[in-house]
């Protein structure tokens, strides 16, 4: 059985909270990559970065609905989720646009795990990590891969 220790990159490339959010972009365009992991200084995952992530600051600022009634205003969602909308637009970092506490494997899990994950949550990249600390990389291109070992 084929599991994400013989298929991840262990040459990693990575970026820290304090990256600026337009040396991250260079980095995923350079690199033609999809996503990168976010560590500290001990090389332990502390969130993902995709691209996904970085063109949600190419959206408009949502305006809340309001209901108004005996001038009282009323919002019709949520606040907490509009000020998350807004800090991610509005990220000067890699910590206000990254995905916090990401998705991880092990080296031990079986790539039809790894499929599943992707498929079903729409993850395009995936830290391989023992505890908190990277190992490893996994993307789409790495389970392709394993197809053509078929042949």
């Amino acid at each position: 059985m084929i599991n994400a220790r013989d298929i991840m990159e262990t040459n990693v490339i990575s970026v820290t909270p304090d990256t600026e959010i337009s040396r991250a972009v260079k980095i995923l365009l350079d690199n033609h990559i999809n996503g990168v992991p976010v560590v500290n200084d001990k090389n332990e995952v502390m969130g993902i970065l995709c691209q996904s992530d970085l063109i949600y600051q190419q959206k408009e600022m949502p305006i809340p609905p309001i209901f108004a009634i005996l001038d009282s205003i009323i919002p019709l969602s949520s606040s907490k989720k509009l000020e998350e909308s807004f800090k991610k637009i509005s990220a000067i970092t890699v910590e206000q646009a990254m995905v916090k506490n990401p998705v991880t494997v092990t080296a031990d899990a079986p790539v039809s795990e790894i499929a599943s994950l992707m498929v079903e949550k729409h993850f395009h990249t995936l830290p391989v990590v023992d505890g908190k600390k990277l190992l490893g990389i996994i993307g789409k291109e790495d389970i392709l891969k394993t197809l053509i070992s078929k042949e």
